[in-house]
């Protein structure tokens, strides 16, 4: 493909026409067929923008005016909408949000899949799309002179203070405006990427049953005036459960280490979820939207259509949180799971949940797969990055007649999608579900059948 000379120059100003919006949100527009993308912008909109960047292949530009606004155009109710890198839709309607995540979808699939009139319904949207998220990790940083929790700026390590935000739990936010006042009285200092000085890192706070709250502090060494830390969480959440201290030494943007020292309370909170109560500790993978999740779920275990007598492989089973409600429905369910902790974690699920028909192997999914036998359905739940190819040539040759894929990146799913109607799948339906309003991103669930 001949790549499009640039017709635009970086600080050019220029009136354009949104066409479509990206995968990132962004609206596109063009000038003499060269692609601009303009965060902010909608489809259908008419903008004046400031170029910023040019590229051979595209351009971006900074949203200077709307001249001509789209119907689905809203007032965001957050103040830092547009400056905090979190909330990329907030100024679109939410059932144009649900529209434009399911266009996403279908995209993904036709145009990097390779996949035609792939069966997806309109997406599965939330009531009340605020307020979700039981569970955030807030960076530190020493902003003007005083320690601040907040988010990263687009594309960026700068840090956006906040004081609310509109996804989380109340609980969550409480908690982590509670460790930055305290930060802030101590003359506790945040920790410097440049300098490599400072002590704190993140705070990570997560809601559970019962309001019970965990906060991990993630600092470089440990914490001074830890009484007076949990002296002020008690205060002021009133739900305090435990407090972890997590170790990150690294030069890395990894947010938690791999020590963790629990300085108050009880090891884990209780999550109810599916029906079932799990075991919830600092390292716990676990969907923070806990509604949709279950949603997901159910979505998953409808399409499989079981009838309670299948043998049921879970890959990538974490902590049990499909596994354990598969168990429930059929008669037995495989789980397995690299992380040998995550394993440890769903044994103790099951116990505690007197389920006795789910077993966990810990281990790489494929090469488990290669000494388990036959299984008459499998879901598969695999990292952003997709399944390995090999691993969805081992699924397949279990005997496997309909696999539930659940996934996080359409582009992935629709490329896994492709590859297994290679090895004699069926796409059937691809059904997303919103797991997180007022971003880009989107959940499916995918049911393939042997042919």
């Amino acid at each position: 493909m001949t790549k499009l000379r640039p017709v635009v120059k970086k600080n050019d100003e220029v009136t354009l026409q949104i066409q479509s919006i990206g995968a990132q949100g962004q609206g596109v527009g063009r000038v003499e067929g060269y692609a601009v993308f303009v965060p902010g912008a909608l489809n259908g909109e008419t903008v004046r923008a400031h170029i910023i960047k040019v590229g051979s292949s595209f351009g971006v530009g900074k949203l200077l005016e709307v001249l001509e606004p789209s119907e689905f155009r809203v007032l965001p109710d957050c103040g830092l909408n547009g400056k905090c890198g979190g909330c990329t839709l907030q100024h679109l309607d939410y059932s144009a949000q649900l529209a434009y995540k399911r266009q996403v979808v279908e995209d993904a699939f036709t145009r990097l899949g390779g996949l035609k009139e792939v069966n997806i319904p309109p997406v599965l949207g939330m009531e009340h799309p605020y307020q979700y998220r039981n569970k955030a990790s807030f960076p530190f940083a020493n902003v003007n002179g005083r320690v601040e929790i907040g988010f990263f700026a687009p594309h960026s390590h700068r840090l956006v203070p906040v004081e609310d935000c509109l996804l989380q739990r109340e609980d969550v936010l409480l908690a982590a405006l509670a460790v930055r006042d305290w930060a802030r009285d101590y003359n506790v200092l945040a920790y410097d990427e440049q300098s490599r000085s400072g002590l704190l890192r993140h705070v990570v706070a997560r809601v559970g049953d019962k309001n019970e709250l965990m906060v991990t502090v993630v600092a470089t060494a440990g914490l001074p005036h830890r009484d007076a830390l949990i002296d002020r969480l008690q205060e002021r959440t009133g739900c305090l459960k435990s407090l972890y201290l997590n170790i990150n030494k690294a030069d890395t943007n990894v947010i938690q280490g791999g020590e963790y020292r629990l300085l108050f309370g009880q090891e884990h909170i209780m999550q109810t979820l599916c029906g079932l109560r799990f075991s919830v500790g600092p390292a716990t993978f676990l969907q923070v939207n806990s509604s949709q999740t279950e949603v997901l779920y159910q979505t998953a275990f409808d399409m499989l259509a079981i009838n309670g007598t299948e043998r049921i492989a879970d890959l990538y089973c974490g902590m049990g949180a499909i596994t354990l409600p598969l168990a429930k429905k059929t008669k037995s369910v495989v789980g397995i799971e690299a992380v040998k902790e995550a394993v440890e974690d769903a044994k103790k699920n099951a116990l505690d949940n007197g389920i006795d028909n789910a077993s966990f192997v810990c281990g790489d999914c494929g090469q488990v797969l290669e000494e388990l036998g036959a299984f008459d359905a499998m879901v598969i739940d695999p990292p952003r990055k997709g399944a390995e190819p090999e691993l969805l040539k081992a699924a397949t040759k279990r005997g496997v007649k309909k696999i539930a894929y659940i996934s996080c990146n359409p582009a992935t799913l629709a490329r896994d999608c492709a590859l297994l109607t290679e090895l004699g799948y069926t796409l059937v339906k691809v059904q997303p579900v919103d797991m997180f309003p007022q971003t880009v991103h989107i959940e499916c669930v995918a049911l393939l059948e042997k042919h």
